[in-house]
């Protein structure tokens, strides 16, 4: 996927998780932040982070922070919305009869339902964007509903679908990703228990350009 008017900034600040603070053209920019996660050790005063203008008329925010550049020089997209558009693209490559976005399973909203050669599946898509030297985790902060989404998947395996945890890898370089059990340790045991019960663990990795994030 790739995004139009692209544009560096220098991040201020972060004053809420939905909002930060930039400076772009001599200027000082609120803009949107397209991750409510918590992005500490990616959002520092000084880094540099591109922006896209959203285009949509009436906003308060002229433009979406949704790339940084870390101190140790990794360019990391941080759109939460990036992972599922990314992993729909991918998936129009992998010879599945049927792809449906956005499917009711149980008490949730599978991101996707796919048929291939009399299979059914139902895959479940989250962003990384946490690295630790040299490997990503997921998550940056504690998420019920990702312990949720496993839970249903672990079901959707006893309902005889081929359930999918899918990992976006929102970095270059990082081909692994494990649960980051010191931030939410429920969703490193939910995760096992899923490998456990024949849920696929599934790491796509991408490449990232500040105007651009594909699976490799």
């Amino acid at each position: 996927m790739t995004y139009e008017n692209i544009t560096s900034a220098t991040f201020l600040s972060r004053p809420n998780r939905f909002i930060a603070e930039v400076e772009m053209n001599g200027a000082r920019e609120v803009v949107h932040v397209k991750n409510t996660g918590r992005c500490k050790e990616l959002l520092l005063p000084g880094c540099e982070v591109w922006l896209t203008a959203s285009g949509s008329p009436g906003r308060k925010t002229k433009y979406d922070l949704v790339a940084v550049r870390k101190s140790n020089g990794l360019l990391i997209n941080i759109d939460s919305q990036a992972p599922n558009k990314v992993a729909l693209e991918w998936l129009r490559s992998q010879g599945y009869e049927k792809i449906r976005p956005e499917y009711t399973y149980g008490g949730s909203r599978i991101d996707f339902y796919m048929e291939k050669n009399g299979e059914t599946f139902l895959m479940e898509v989250k962003g990384c964007t946490l690295e630790i030297d040299g490997v990503g985790f997921f998550p940056d902060a504690p998420t019920e509903r990702g312990v949720k989404h496993i839970r249903e998947l672990i079901r959707a395996k006893e309902d005889g679908f081929h359930p999918i945890l899918c990992f976006v890898i929102q970095m270059d370089g990082i081909s692994e990703v494990r649960p980051n059990v010191s931030m939410h340790p429920e969703f490193g045991t939910a995760m096992d228990e899923a490998r456990k019960a024949g849920v696929e663990i599934l790491f796509l990795p991408c490449h990232v350009e500040p105007d651009l994030l594909e699976a490799k």
